[in-house]
């Protein structure tokens, strides 16, 4: 049987005789080890200008064996480079049955001191021992764009967002196809305020990711925000619809962010006059746990408002409802039908 196979990354390898050796090995064992039932040929992966084992992106479809073969071989490679990653995806039905994250794990001293920074960047109140293990892997291999990519989030956790900047813009510089440097620049543009700017490096990293990551939907999400700060309604509303539509497993990063994104919704619809799914996003922001990111009176003074201009019933209710939960708007909108309803008599 074959089913959807994605596969996309790249290894870079340090010198023409480390990367000549596992080009050599890779047809060998190719060959003899697993009788060519292989996804990619030689050819079709390795750049010898680059010294580069390079999948920009594969979408299609293998056997289980094939797959596994591929995987497998990559990830004996990946032993060989000094950077990068390659990930693959075996799917059925939009269902992972493997995943696979190829990367380098060897003893060189430049691929161990990437590893040590980018688990200390995880730690909170490590961050000048993070940034140490990176600057050596930077000195040790001065190409390794990943260790530009995490010693740019700890800048950014730092504050100092020029370095940050500098060192997103260095591993982009080295390889362009990074999703997590154009995410980390335009959070650095949003902080700013430039929203096209976040806008077109969100886009970037919609571009090099797949919809089976976290971030593609990060991305996704914080993109609508810009758009709905420049008042790009339909382009906003395109991609919140998207993402209120995605079902997200419990240890997904953007689960949470669903209510925010169907009130976010709800609002963009308003704004275009288009009632139809406007009260069912807000009923499921209702429904959803509680974020900081939006409050329940917001969502009830929001649905009373839309219920009221709709001509439909049950808003006085949910304006009363907001406004008892300490939201002026809703308590000003009740008092003013109350003073309304007096004037009419």
């Amino acid at each position: 049987m074959f089913f959807k196979t994605i596969i996309q990354g790249r290894l870079e390898f340090a010198t023409q005789k480390s990367f000549d050796k596992v080009l050599k090995m890779f047809i060998y064992r190719a060959e003899n080890y697993h009788r060519n039932e292989m996804i990619f040929a030689s050819e079709e992966i390795f750049n010898k200008e680059k010294l580069l084992l390079d999948i920009p992106r594969f979408v299609g479809t293998s056997s289980d064996k094939h797959f596994r073969n591929t995987t497998s071989l990559i990830a004996y490679c990946s032993q060989f480079a000094i950077s990068g990653s390659v990930r693959a995806w075996f799917l059925d039905e939009g269902k992972i049955l493997y995943y696979e994250m190829m990367e380098p794990t060897s003893d060189k001293a430049a691929v161990q001191s990437f590893l040590k920074g980018r688990d200390l960047v995880k730690q909170v109140g490590k961050e000048k021992e993070a940034i140490e293990a990176l600057d050596e892997a930077i000195e040790k291999y001065d190409r390794h764009a990943m260790a530009y990519e995490r010693r740019a989030k700890v800048n950014f956790y730092l504050k100092d967002y020029h370095n940050a900047l500098r060192d997103y813009n260095k591993c982009i510089d080295i390889d362009s196809t990074i999703p997590t440097a154009y995410y980390g620049k335009a959070k650095i543009h949003v902080i700013k305020e430039e929203w096209e700017e976040a806008i077109e490096n969100y886009d970037i990293t919609l571009k090099h990711t797949v919809a089976l990551q976290p971030i593609y939907w990060k991305a996704r999400r914080q993109k609508s925000i810009c758009h709905i700060k420049l008042k790009q309604w339909d382009k906003a509303a395109f991609d919140l619809k998207l993402f209120t539509k995605r079902t997200f497993t419990d240890d997904n990063p953007n689960k949470e962010w669903k209510k925010q994104a169907f009130f976010n919704y709800a609002v963009v619809l308003q704004e275009m006059d288009e009632t139809d799914d406007i009260l069912k996003s807000l009923d499921a922001a209702l429904e959803l746990p509680e974020h900081p990111s939006v409050s329940i009176a917001e969502i009830l003074r929001t649905r009373g408002l839309a219920k009221q201009k709709m001509g439909k019933n049950g808003f006085i209710k949910d304006l009363k409802d907001a406004s008892d939960l300490g939201d002026k708007i809703a308590k000003g909108a009740l008092t003013a039908r109350g003073k309304k309803k007096v004037t009419s008599k």
